[in-house]
């Protein structure tokens, strides 16, 4: 393997080490209630577990979550009470064959929500034609330039889809243009809901409706399958519908729980052998699914990006007609065009994230102290700004404000906002209600305008909310953790386990495993950008892991605690289980503790005695923890070998306490020899009584605060490899 280097003996040469930043989550383990609802379920005590995890406490809502179609549903028109009206609205169109004008919105959900639309609408013999606003000039929604044109079209009602729940300007002037207007939408409601014929909004509903979570393609899809139904074309329509709304909704990351699991279970079967030439010729060009199966990864990582690329960069027509289409030329045609457009989204991506990174990492933005990162640059693409924002998040685990100036003059921000758990965006936003211009969004994510002059003032109105929203310990990156499992456990019958919990999706997140103490056997990049290893558990069981996105932290220490998920690799014919790493941090690290929290008590034979450390150690003057410090340290200039030579070289003419205190990386330590059975040990001590101690001629060293409660580091680790270069010096070892 061209891409491996192999570390399945203890380096020479230690090499810097840089983990990702993250604080872990990890479910408490309740072995006697997973047992209980193990039996009571017929299912794994690992499964159950998970379940629970999910607030899933009894065997019948087990039974419900895993075969959803067994769940009885309330009547759409008893959730909907505007549904009758707009079916009425649609058929008198359909019959009369006046225009009807759907406008949808340019990312997948709207996008796909309006195909869905148009596909329905031909095959019951409605007259029916399209617009989406401009993401460059008009921004969201439906405007008052849509409505003057589908008046002077001789349109007659209008359809929204996945807009126009807050559009009170221009549906007030659709209605004084005697339009009817249907809105479907699933956005947030405004104080004051406008003026059309019916809405059909699921955040209308009770929390507790199976409905209430539905993308705004869901919301399509209902509506043309209760048309279809009462028309009596129903088994014509569910089909190729059901695939494009199963397609948007795992796109828009909408929640798959209640009605979304249902339809997205039984679309995600329709979709490897579908019936719409355009989605048949994406998965030719992506490769999504084997060919037999489609999991929501194929839609959220090869399927959705391409499709949203345009909607980004591109001209969202591109789309509808991929999706519309019933030649395959044509959708070859449009396919290949998507790709060509994703690849561009991708190269403005990686270009506008670099240039953000070397901004914050340039030490200009006190991104940590306010608790909130805004970035603000020209030039930077306003369609792909939310994606950066994202991986910035992901990065450095603060709220990411990110915007670019709207024209040449600079006289206007726009940009995008993501959040983390404990930060809710729009609230942030409305702190900066006066200095805004346009802004909406949710708890995670939001949009916003303002005038350039009041850049400053809606950085310092963040950075306020922010310090009150946020403590110190919430600015990392979280990971879940659903159980802890060890290598040897994880095999094609707990893949096909977890496999029954599918479809994976905001509200049943994919499960998420961790294993402590593994060894990091081999490991390299692929393409520069990915981090592939294999690593070797307690037993010596191996396993293949890969980690998106992570070259940088590329090499490993030689052991670490891993979390990840579970997948299915299939290549030249063969078929395994490989991780996809989410989460490493260092062996034995605990959390909300820093990186010297010790547990593991297995120390070497030679290694054991019960001796105290704290008395036969020199205080500090003053110290902070550093051993636990994860900064990039450069390339030593010497392998840590020569330090255990240079120990044993003096060890015979060395007094047996000979101590000294010293600073290191400004930080203030103390350290000394002391005599061990036949041999020296190195100690290094901080202000929290936790002692490095490495006796001569070893690579293996022991952590902690006593020896019961110590634990076997390496010190050839570029953090412990530059404190004890520093001890030796202080001892005039060197």
């Amino acid at each position: 393997m061209p891409w491996m280097v192999s570390d399945r003996s203890v380096p020479t040469l230690p090499r810097p080490v840089r983990l990702p930043n993250q604080r872990w989550h990890v479910f408490p383990p309740q072995p006697e209630r997973a047992m209980e609802l193990a039996r009571g379920a017929d299912i794994s005590p690992l499964v159950a577990q998970i379940l629970l995890n999910r607030a899933l406490e009894t065997p019948d809502w087990v039974d419900r979550f895993l075969d959803p179609e067994s769940d009885p549903l309330p009547a759409p028109s008893d959730e909907f009470p505007d549904l009758a009206i707009a079916l009425d609205l649609l058929r008198e169109a359909i019959d009369e064959q006046y225009p009807i004008a759907i406008c949808g919105d340019y990312d997948a959900d709207g996008m796909t929500s309006t195909a869905l639309l148009l596909r329905a609408f031909s095959l019951l013999g409605g007259n029916a034609d399209y617009a989406i606003p401009s993401r460059m000039s008009d921004g969201y929604g439906i405007n008052d330039r849509i409505v003057r044109e589908f008046a002077a079209a001789g349109v007659r009602l209008i359809l929204t889809v996945d807009n126009g729940i807050s559009a009170h300007g221009a549906i007030e002037l659709a209605r004084e243009l005697e339009m009817d207007v249907i809105i479907t939408d699933h956005h947030d409601l405004p104080p004051q809901l406008p003026e059309a014929n019916a809405i059909l909004n699921p955040k209308m509903l009770s929390l507790e409706s199976p409905y209430r979570g539905m993308a705004g393609v869901g919301v399509a899809y209902l509506l043309a399958l209760s048309l279809a139904q009462g028309m009596g074309k129903e088994d014509e329509a569910i089909a190729p519908l059901q695939e494009l709304m199963t397609l948007g909704t795992i796109a828009d990351l909408a929640p798959l729980t209640g009605i979304n699991r249902r339809w997205v279970q039984q679309g995600l079967k329709l979709l490897p052998h579908s019936q719409i030439a355009g989605i048949q010729a994406l998965i030719q060009i992506s490769g999504a699914g084997d060919g037999n199966s489609m999991k929501p990864d194929d839609i959220g990582f090869r399927l959705g990006p391409r499709i949203n690329a345009v909607g980004r960069i591109g001209d969202p027509q591109i789309v509808i007609e991929l999706l519309t289409t019933d030649d395959e030329g044509v959708a070859l045609e449009r396919a290949m065009q998507c790709e060509a457009i994703n690849r561009q989204r991708q190269e403005m991506c990686a270009q506008i994230e670099a240039e953000a990174i070397a901004v914050v990492e340039g030490g200009t933005l006190d991104w940590q102290g306010d608790r909130v990162l805004l970035l603000v640059r020209p030039n930077w693409h306003h369609g792909v700004i939310g994606i950066v924002a994202s991986r910035l998040v992901e990065r450095y685990g603060v709220p990411v404000f990110i915007g670019t100036y709207e024209d040449e003059a600079e006289g206007v921000i726009r940009g995008s906002a993501r959040g983390i758990p404990e930060f809710h965006v729009f609230e942030a936003l409305q702190t900066c209600d006066d200095l805004l211009g346009k802004y909406g969004g949710h708890k995670a994510a939001g949009g916003f305008s303002f005038p350039a002059e009041n850049l400053e003032a809606v950085r310092e109105r963040l950075r306020t909310f922010a310090c009150q929203s946020l403590e110190p310990q919430h600015l990392k990156p979280l990971v879940t953790v659903d159980a802890q499992v060890q290598l040897e456990e994880i095999d094609f019958d707990l893949y096909q386990q977890i496999d029954r919990l599918h479809p994976w999706g905001i509200g049943n997140p994919e499960p998420i495993f961790w294993t402590a103490n593994v060894r990091v056997l081999e490991q390299g990049t692929v393409k520069g950008q990915h981090l592939k290893a294999i690593f070797a558990g307690e037993t010596g069981k191996e396993r293949s892991a890969i980690a998106w996105r992570w070259g940088e932290y590329c090499p490993l220490p030689s052991r670490v605690d891993i979390a990840y998920k579970i997948r299915e690799n299939r290549f030249n014919g063969n078929t395994d289980i490989e991780l996809e790493l989410v989460g490493v941090r260092l062996s034995n690290e605990l959390e909300n503790e820093d990186n010297l929290a010790i547990e593991d008590d297995s120390l070497p034979s030679n290694m054991t005695a019960p001796v105290s450390l704290e008395d036969e150690t020199p205080h500090p003057i003053v110290s902070e923890e550093t051993v636990s410090d994860r900064s990039e340290f450069p390339t030593p200039s010497q392998p840590i070998s020569s330090e255990a030579k240079s120990l044993e070289k003096v060890a015979p003419k060395l007094s047996p306490k000979k101590t000294a205190s010293f600073e290191y990386d400004r930080r203030y330590y103390s350290c000394g020899l002391f005599p061990r059975e036949t041999n020296l040990e190195l100690r290094i001590r901080n202000d929290r009584g936790q002692v490095l101690a490495i006796e001569k001629g070893q690579k293996i060293g022991l952590l902690g605060t006593s020896r019961e409660n110590s634990r076997q580091v390496n010190v050839s680790e570029p953090r412990f490899y530059y404190l004890i270069k520093a001890a030796m010096k202080a001892l005039a070892l060197e």
